[in-house]
Protein backbone atom coordinates (compact mmCIF):
# COMPACT_ATOMS: atom_id res chain seq x y z
CA UNK A 1 0.00 0.00 0.00
CA UNK A 2 1.57 3.39 -0.88
CA UNK A 3 0.93 6.60 0.78
CA UNK A 4 2.97 8.66 -0.67
CA UNK A 5 2.52 12.31 -2.22
CA UNK A 6 4.72 14.40 -4.31
CA UNK A 7 3.78 18.29 -4.65
CA UNK A 8 5.74 20.41 -6.47
CA UNK A 9 8.67 17.61 -7.07
CA UNK A 10 8.22 17.64 -3.05
CA UNK A 11 7.45 13.50 -2.05
CA UNK A 12 5.74 13.01 1.31
CA UNK A 13 5.93 9.82 3.21
CA UNK A 14 1.65 10.63 3.08
CA UNK A 15 -0.82 13.32 2.40
CA UNK A 16 -1.11 14.51 6.22
CA UNK A 17 0.28 17.40 7.50
CA UNK A 18 0.13 20.17 10.32
CA UNK A 19 -1.70 23.66 9.62
CA UNK A 20 -0.17 26.31 10.25
CA UNK A 21 -0.56 28.02 13.96
CA UNK A 22 -1.92 25.14 15.29
CA UNK A 23 0.96 23.26 16.04
CA UNK A 24 4.22 25.84 16.25
CA UNK A 25 6.93 24.23 15.01
CA UNK A 26 6.17 20.69 16.48
CA UNK A 27 8.10 21.07 19.90
CA UNK A 28 5.04 21.65 22.27
CA UNK A 29 3.65 18.25 20.38
CA UNK A 30 6.66 16.03 20.31
CA UNK A 31 6.08 14.31 23.23
CA UNK A 32 2.67 13.14 22.37
CA UNK A 33 2.69 13.05 17.88
CA UNK A 34 6.16 11.33 16.94
CA UNK A 35 6.78 13.60 13.86
CA UNK A 36 8.52 11.21 11.53
CA UNK A 37 4.81 9.30 10.74
CA UNK A 38 3.76 12.66 9.59
CA UNK A 39 4.10 14.07 5.97
CA UNK A 40 4.95 17.38 6.65
CA UNK A 41 5.31 19.88 9.56
CA UNK A 42 3.92 23.34 8.60
CA UNK A 43 5.26 25.90 11.12
CA UNK A 44 3.43 28.88 12.60
CA UNK A 45 3.76 32.05 10.71
CA UNK A 46 7.39 33.81 10.59
CA UNK A 47 7.53 37.26 10.00
CA UNK A 48 10.68 39.34 9.18
CA UNK A 49 10.77 40.57 12.96
CA UNK A 50 8.92 39.54 15.45
CA UNK A 51 5.27 40.28 16.27
CA UNK A 52 3.61 40.35 19.44
CA UNK A 53 0.05 39.54 18.42
CA UNK A 54 -3.09 40.76 19.14
CA UNK A 55 -4.51 41.56 22.77
CA UNK A 56 -6.26 39.21 24.70
CA UNK A 57 -8.98 37.44 25.21
CA UNK A 58 -8.03 36.41 21.61
CA UNK A 59 -9.67 32.98 21.64
CA UNK A 60 -13.02 32.04 21.91
CA UNK A 61 -14.87 28.71 21.67
CA UNK A 62 -17.63 28.48 19.33
CA UNK A 63 -20.40 25.59 18.15
CA UNK A 64 -18.52 23.16 16.33
CA UNK A 65 -15.34 25.45 16.56
CA UNK A 66 -13.24 28.10 17.57
CA UNK A 67 -12.15 31.40 17.11
CA UNK A 68 -9.41 33.33 17.06
CA UNK A 69 -7.16 36.57 16.54
CA UNK A 70 -3.92 35.51 17.73
CA UNK A 71 -2.25 38.30 15.46
CA UNK A 72 0.45 35.48 13.93
CA UNK A 73 2.71 36.35 17.48
CA UNK A 74 5.86 34.99 16.40
CA UNK A 75 9.44 35.73 17.23
CA UNK A 76 10.75 36.32 14.12
CA UNK A 77 12.63 35.04 11.24
CA UNK A 78 16.25 34.95 13.82
CA UNK A 79 14.99 32.65 15.79
CA UNK A 80 13.11 30.88 13.69
CA UNK A 81 16.30 29.80 11.94
CA UNK A 82 18.58 29.01 15.21
CA UNK A 83 15.81 27.34 16.79
CA UNK A 84 13.03 25.44 14.94
CA UNK A 85 14.56 24.35 11.50
CA UNK A 86 17.47 22.36 13.66
CA UNK A 87 14.79 20.82 15.79
CA UNK A 88 12.52 19.72 12.78
CA UNK A 89 15.64 18.86 10.36
CA UNK A 90 16.02 15.73 13.55
CA UNK A 91 12.98 14.38 11.68
CA UNK A 92 12.23 12.26 8.98
CA UNK A 93 9.51 14.72 7.46
CA UNK A 94 9.03 17.35 4.97
CA UNK A 95 9.38 20.85 6.60
CA UNK A 96 7.07 23.85 4.80
CA UNK A 97 7.70 27.18 6.64
CA UNK A 98 4.37 29.69 6.81
CA UNK A 99 5.16 33.14 5.80
CA UNK A 100 3.48 36.12 6.96
CA UNK A 101 3.90 39.99 6.40
CA UNK A 102 2.07 43.48 6.29
CA UNK A 103 3.79 44.78 3.45
CA UNK A 104 5.37 42.49 0.12
CA UNK A 105 8.79 43.62 1.30
CA UNK A 106 8.22 42.12 4.44
CA UNK A 107 7.08 38.94 2.86
CA UNK A 108 10.32 38.88 0.17
CA UNK A 109 12.71 39.27 3.37
CA UNK A 110 11.72 35.94 4.83
CA UNK A 111 11.35 34.18 1.39
CA UNK A 112 15.27 35.46 0.71
CA UNK A 113 16.11 34.33 4.43
CA UNK A 114 14.90 31.10 3.83
CA UNK A 115 16.26 30.58 0.55
CA UNK A 116 19.35 28.88 1.63
CA UNK A 117 17.97 27.28 4.85
CA UNK A 118 17.15 22.99 4.21
CA UNK A 119 14.00 23.92 4.40
CA UNK A 120 11.13 21.84 1.79
CA UNK A 121 8.57 24.46 0.72
CA UNK A 122 7.20 27.84 1.90
CA UNK A 123 3.62 28.38 2.68
CA UNK A 124 2.56 31.85 1.92
CA UNK A 125 -0.38 33.54 3.97
CA UNK A 126 -2.00 35.90 2.06
CA UNK A 127 -4.99 36.15 4.48
CA UNK A 128 -2.57 38.96 6.18
CA UNK A 129 -3.74 42.47 6.75
CA UNK A 130 -1.84 44.50 3.54
CA UNK A 131 -1.12 47.72 5.46
CA UNK A 132 -0.65 49.39 2.07
CA UNK A 133 -4.13 48.36 0.69
CA UNK A 134 -6.01 50.15 4.08
CA UNK A 135 -5.37 46.37 5.77
CA UNK A 136 -7.52 44.12 3.40
CA UNK A 137 -5.95 41.11 3.38
CA UNK A 138 -3.21 40.72 0.37
CA UNK A 139 -5.62 37.72 -1.26
CA UNK A 140 -8.92 39.18 -1.31
CA UNK A 141 -7.93 40.67 -4.33
CA UNK A 142 -7.04 38.67 -7.64
CA UNK A 143 -4.52 41.55 -8.70
CA UNK A 144 -3.14 41.95 -5.69
CA UNK A 145 -2.86 38.35 -5.21
CA UNK A 146 -0.98 37.92 -8.49
CA UNK A 147 1.44 40.50 -7.66
CA UNK A 148 2.59 39.17 -4.49
CA UNK A 149 2.58 35.85 -5.87
CA UNK A 150 4.85 36.57 -8.99
CA UNK A 151 7.41 38.67 -6.65
CA UNK A 152 7.65 35.70 -4.11
CA UNK A 153 8.37 33.21 -7.38
CA UNK A 154 11.08 35.11 -8.56
CA UNK A 155 13.06 35.41 -5.13
CA UNK A 156 12.34 32.01 -3.59
CA UNK A 157 14.35 28.72 -4.08
CA UNK A 158 11.78 26.44 -2.91
CA UNK A 159 8.24 25.87 -4.24
CA UNK A 160 5.93 28.14 -3.16
CA UNK A 161 2.38 27.24 -1.49
CA UNK A 162 -0.04 30.26 -1.41
CA UNK A 163 -2.68 29.74 1.00
CA UNK A 164 -6.05 31.22 -0.29
CA UNK A 165 -8.75 33.21 2.44
CA UNK A 166 -11.88 31.97 2.04
CA UNK A 167 -12.99 35.38 2.65
CA UNK A 168 -13.99 35.96 -1.20
CA UNK A 169 -16.78 36.11 -3.42
CA UNK A 170 -15.29 33.73 -6.06
CA UNK A 171 -12.44 31.33 -4.88
CA UNK A 172 -12.04 29.97 -8.64
CA UNK A 173 -10.82 33.61 -9.30
CA UNK A 174 -8.00 33.61 -6.35
CA UNK A 175 -7.02 30.15 -7.49
CA UNK A 176 -6.79 31.07 -10.99
CA UNK A 177 -4.47 34.14 -10.07
CA UNK A 178 -2.37 32.46 -7.70
CA UNK A 179 -1.53 30.05 -10.65
CA UNK A 180 -1.13 32.57 -13.50
CA UNK A 181 1.81 34.38 -11.31
CA UNK A 182 3.46 31.10 -10.89
CA UNK A 183 2.32 29.06 -7.78
CA UNK A 184 3.47 25.77 -7.40
CA UNK A 185 0.46 24.44 -5.13
CA UNK A 186 -2.19 26.04 -2.99
CA UNK A 187 -3.04 25.78 0.49
CA UNK A 188 -7.05 26.03 1.44
CA UNK A 189 -8.94 27.14 3.55
CA UNK A 190 -7.82 29.84 5.79
CA UNK A 191 -9.93 30.44 8.45
CA UNK A 192 -13.45 32.29 7.78
CA UNK A 193 -13.81 35.68 9.81
CA UNK A 194 -16.75 35.50 12.50
CA UNK A 195 -17.75 36.82 15.34
CA UNK A 196 -18.70 36.01 18.86
CA UNK A 197 -20.86 38.08 21.58
CA UNK A 198 -21.08 37.74 25.42
CA UNK A 199 -24.86 38.24 26.02
CA UNK A 200 -24.68 38.37 29.47
CA UNK A 201 -21.28 41.39 29.73
CA UNK A 202 -22.91 42.42 26.19
CA UNK A 203 -19.45 42.53 24.90
CA UNK A 204 -17.19 41.06 22.41
CA UNK A 205 -15.28 37.63 23.32
CA UNK A 206 -12.30 38.36 21.39
CA UNK A 207 -10.91 42.00 22.33
CA UNK A 208 -10.16 42.32 18.30
CA UNK A 209 -13.63 42.11 17.61
CA UNK A 210 -13.83 39.18 15.23
CA UNK A 211 -11.64 36.53 14.71
CA UNK A 212 -10.96 33.42 12.50
CA UNK A 213 -13.43 30.58 12.76
CA UNK A 214 -11.74 27.10 12.46
CA UNK A 215 -12.95 23.63 13.19
CA UNK A 216 -15.39 21.12 12.06
CA UNK A 217 -18.12 24.05 11.35
CA UNK A 218 -16.00 25.08 8.48
CA UNK A 219 -15.96 22.07 6.93
CA UNK A 220 -18.31 21.84 4.16
CA UNK A 221 -17.48 25.22 2.75
CA UNK A 222 -13.84 23.82 2.53
CA UNK A 223 -14.84 20.91 0.77
CA UNK A 224 -16.77 23.08 -1.50
CA UNK A 225 -13.65 25.79 -2.33
CA UNK A 226 -11.20 22.64 -2.41
CA UNK A 227 -13.24 20.55 -5.33
CA UNK A 228 -14.11 24.35 -7.08
CA UNK A 229 -10.28 24.79 -7.35
CA UNK A 230 -9.19 21.44 -8.11
CA UNK A 231 -11.57 22.38 -11.39
CA UNK A 232 -9.96 25.25 -11.93
CA UNK A 233 -6.55 24.68 -11.92
CA UNK A 234 -3.72 22.04 -12.51
CA UNK A 235 -1.18 22.44 -9.86
CA UNK A 236 -1.70 20.43 -6.39
CA UNK A 237 -4.33 21.17 -3.76
CA UNK A 238 -3.56 21.04 0.11
CA UNK A 239 -6.94 20.82 1.72
CA UNK A 240 -7.94 21.96 5.16
CA UNK A 241 -10.33 22.83 7.05
CA UNK A 242 -12.32 20.96 9.95
CA UNK A 243 -10.37 17.91 9.45
CA UNK A 244 -10.70 15.53 12.35
CA UNK A 245 -10.92 12.03 10.95
CA UNK A 246 -9.24 9.86 8.25
CA UNK A 247 -13.06 10.41 6.64
CA UNK A 248 -12.99 13.39 7.10
CA UNK A 249 -9.26 13.89 5.09
CA UNK A 250 -10.73 11.14 2.47
CA UNK A 251 -13.52 13.63 1.38
CA UNK A 252 -10.84 16.60 0.69
CA UNK A 253 -8.82 14.07 -1.09
CA UNK A 254 -12.00 12.97 -2.89
CA UNK A 255 -12.85 16.69 -3.68
CA UNK A 256 -9.49 16.91 -5.61
CA UNK A 257 -7.42 17.37 -2.54
CA UNK A 258 -3.19 16.12 -2.69
CA UNK A 259 -2.67 16.14 0.67
CA UNK A 260 -4.45 17.42 4.02
CA UNK A 261 -3.45 19.63 7.00
CA UNK A 262 -5.13 19.32 9.99
CA UNK A 263 -5.56 22.02 12.65
CA UNK A 264 -7.97 23.20 14.78
CA UNK A 265 -7.95 19.26 16.14
CA UNK A 266 -4.64 19.51 17.31
CA UNK A 267 -5.95 21.55 20.46
CA UNK A 268 -8.97 19.02 21.32
CA UNK A 269 -6.71 15.79 20.28
CA UNK A 270 -3.24 16.23 20.05
CA UNK A 271 -3.03 13.00 18.65
CA UNK A 272 -5.07 13.83 15.78
CA UNK A 273 -2.57 14.25 12.75
CA UNK A 274 -1.34 10.62 13.10
CA UNK A 275 -4.53 9.18 13.97
CA UNK A 276 -5.93 11.28 10.40
CA UNK A 277 -3.02 9.18 8.44
CA UNK A 278 -4.26 5.62 9.88
CA UNK A 279 -7.50 6.36 9.57
CA UNK A 280 -6.83 7.08 5.70
CA UNK A 281 -4.39 3.81 5.41
CA UNK A 282 -7.88 1.87 7.25
CA UNK A 283 -9.97 3.47 4.35
CA UNK A 284 -7.38 2.00 1.89
CA UNK A 285 -7.73 -1.43 3.33
CA UNK A 286 -11.27 -1.40 3.36
CA UNK A 287 -11.95 -0.58 -0.15
CA UNK A 288 -9.03 -2.03 -1.45
CA UNK A 289 -7.43 0.96 -2.92
CA UNK A 290 -3.44 0.09 -3.56
CA UNK A 291 -2.25 4.28 -4.09
CA UNK A 292 -3.32 6.89 -1.86
CA UNK A 293 -3.10 9.03 -5.44
CA UNK A 294 -5.86 6.66 -7.04
CA UNK A 295 -8.24 9.13 -4.57
CA UNK A 296 -7.47 12.62 -5.36
CA UNK A 297 -10.28 13.98 -7.44
CA UNK A 298 -12.36 10.62 -7.63
CA UNK A 299 -15.73 11.54 -6.38
CA UNK A 300 -18.45 10.65 -9.30
CA UNK A 301 -20.71 12.97 -10.52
Amino acid sequence: MNTKVTIAGVTLNNPVMTASGTFGSGMEYSDFVDLNRLGAVVTKGVANVPWPGNPTPRVAETYGGMLNAIGLQNPGIDVFIERDIPFLKKYDTKIIVNVCGKTVEDYLEVVERLADESVDMLEINVSCPNVKEGAIAFGQKADCLYDITSQIKNRAKQPVIMKLSPNVTDITEMAKAAEAAGADALSMINTITGMKIDIHKRKFALANKTGGLSGPAIKPVAVRMVYQAAHAVKIPIIGMGGIATGEDAVEFLLAGASAVAVGAMNFVNPYATVEVAEGIEEYMRRYGIEDVTELIGAVGE
